[in-house]
């Protein structure tokens, strides 16, 4: 190939690489670009406490003792404290039996199908109506759409029924009652 070949050939190999580039600079010209944020606030964290243990007092051999959800002196009552209006669920962990210390006797206790009541007014036991929450609901079984009251706070307010055997041995007996509380979304 002569000079004027290769010379031809160059610049036929100059126009199209102008040409490339001069479409890959147009197109990089039409792009743009955003940037978003992803954003979000953690709620209240929640706080659950047993204000006071479901108190049966003293009690006799053989004779049933009745507690119920609604004594402000003697029925157990839990506190949860977190974001006011916030759908929470909530279950409590019930004992079958209540023990002595040294665990060398134990007592039934029972829960009927309404022994707890769920209070987002934070009022108290004797107190709470139908407007506050849920009255005399069960204890197993407890409402889904429980809310945290708007003030922050719901009580719950448990009831129960133990069943001393005629030959029960003298003493103090307890037991654990767990309730377990989560933010569910709602």
């Amino acid at each position: 190939m002569n000079k004027k070949g290769v010379e031809r050939k160059f610049a036929v190999v100059l126009v199209a690489a102008i040409i490339c580039f001069s479409l890959s600079v147009n197109s990089v010209q039409a792009q743009d670009v955003a940037t978003g944020t992803a954003t979000a606030t953690v709620l209240t964290a929640l706080a659950v406490s047993a204000a006071q243990s479901l108190i049966f007092g003293n009690i006799y051999q053989g004779v049933a003792a009745t507690i119920g959800n609604n004594i402000d002196a003697s029925s157990g009552i839990f506190n949860i404290l977190g974001q006011g209006s916030a759908g929470i669920s909530i279950s409590f962990a019930l004992p079958q039996f209540i023990a002595l210390a040294d665990g060398s006797d134990r007592m039934t206790i029972g829960f009927s199908s309404t022994d707890a009541t769920v209070d987002s007014n934070n009022t108290t036991p004797a107190t709470v109506v139908a407007g506050d929450g849920w009255i005399n609901v069960n204890p197993n079984l407890l409402p889904a759409a429980t809310v945290i009251g708007a003030a922050g706070q719901t009580n719950v307010y448990l009831g129960g029924r133990i069943y001393p055997a005629v030959d029960q041995s003298a003493g103090g007996y307890s037991g654990d009652i767990i309730l377990t509380v989560a933010y569910n979304g709602t």
